[in-house]
């Protein structure tokens, strides 16, 4: 009986992991009540927005940097250049905001994490316009330190002399599906040891091999917030929508099937209300 009572002791002793990315993970009860009482959480949706904002300013104006170095770097170094960059700003951006929003900073991640009823409709529909605000304004930062760029303000554009439109879509959903994979089994799943000090690097990591991979083909958005902030302000609008179709139907995908397979169904106390 002493045995049996130490037993029950010992499992009410040790508590659950807390889950640290709020705007991902799974909610516990304690964070249920919080977001039944305070369904939108509008400094999270601001985190969005400076995360967005850092990461494409970032990613954009090392673009421009790199279309006017003189000697001209060359397009291996160039590439690796660009893909250094966006990995470790997503990172770092992923680190800072991911206890405060859940760092999505794109919204194929958003959808994804919406589809898997993990974050509430109104909050996913504010983080999605939050992202492309601070895109926008990225944009036009990267506008005024680079006023006379001959890289559309690093907009991305699409190689259609060696890709079709319809194999562009098929990259950018593929590369989104390997992306919000690792969103979800590093800051979703919250089983990953250390997701909140490794996660970031994880998921920027699947970002730069992305870019090296396909950069020169599709740019590697992997991001409709990463290609319409400089798109907007340059006025570039070459075959966006790839841009938007092939990251939202790869997000989605990945989504779903982690949750069919890998993530625990939100019950009572780990979704969230829907129209928060």
């Amino acid at each position: 009986m002493r045995h049996h009572h130490d037993k029950q002791s010992a499992s009410k002793a040790v508590a659950p992991p807390a889950h640290t990315m709020r705007g991902t993970a799974p909610v516990d009860v304690a964070d249920k009540e919080n977001t039944m009482s305070k369904p939108i959480d509008f400094k999270a949706v601001v985190g969005e927005m400076i995360g967005a904002f850092l990461f494409v300013a970032i990613g954009a104006g090392t673009i421009c940097m790199v279309a006017e170095a003189d000697p001209p770097s060359g397009q291996t170094v160039g590439l690796i250049a660009i893909a250094l960059a966006h990995g470790f700003a997503l990172a770092n951006v992923i680190n800072i905001f991911g206890p405060i929003s859940g760092g999505h900073i794109n919204p194929a991640v958003t959808f994804a994490v919406w589809l898997t009823r993990r974050i509430g409709t109104s909050t996913a529909a504010l983080y999605i316009v939050a992202q492309l605000a601070g895109a926008s304004l990225a944009g036009v930062l990267v506008m005024l330190i680079f006023p006379s760029s001959s890289a559309h303000l690093g907009a991305l554009a699409v190689d259609t002399a060696r890709v079709t439109p319809a194999i562009a879509v098929l990259i950018e959903a593929a590369l989104t599906f390997f992306l919000v994979l690792s969103v979800f089994g590093t800051a979703v799943s919250g089983r990953s040891p250390n997701v909140s000090v490794i996660g970031g690097y994880g998921i920027g990591l699947t970002l730069m091999v992305s870019i090296l991979m396909v950069g020169p083909l599709t740019g590697a958005a992997l991001n409709p917030a990463r290609a319409f902030g400089p798109a907007l302000v340059a006025g570039f609008w070459d075959y966006h929508w790839i841009h938007w179709l092939g990251p939202l139907l790869g997000g989605a995908i990945a989504g779903l099937i982690y949750r069919c397979l890998y993530l625990d169904r939100p019950t009572a106390e780990t979704a969230v209300d829907e129209s928060a």
